[in-house]
């Protein structure tokens, strides 16, 4: 059984910095593609960042510049360094690994960004 455990969000003031981690375990393959989303109150789940096996990324636009994802070599953690925090960045932010084809979530960590 494929588990996601997050850490690393909590209470920013605009402008800082907060990094977020998500390691895998339970899983004999290699992640596909590796992800962070978030949602907020009364809005879909969106996707934040993306890096795949082949190490190519792709980010929101509003997080484009701010953000930065990446992993471990061995592609069981994935990091969302997140920096300029915008009180607009709040939300939930729930890892995701593509496994075979599978989607698999972490529970979500809350990131709170002060005025």
């Amino acid at each position: 059984q494929v588990q996601l455990v997050e850490s690393g969000g909590g209470l920013v003031q605009a402008g800082g910095s907060l990094r977020l981690s998500c390691a895998a375990s339970g899983s004999r393959f290699r992640p596909n593609a590796m992800g962070w989303y978030r949602q907020s109150p009364g809005k879909q789940r969106e996707l934040v960042a993306r890096i795949t096996s082949g190490g190519r990324t792709n980010y929101a636009d509003s997080v484009r510049g701010r953000f930065t994802i990446s992993r471990d070599g061995a592609q069981n953690t994935v990091y969302l360094q997140m920096n300029s925090l915008k009180p607009e960045d709040t939300a939930v932010y729930y890892c995701n690994f593509l496994i075979l084809g599978k989607d698999y979530w972490g529970q979500g960590t809350q990131v709170t960004v002060s005025s």
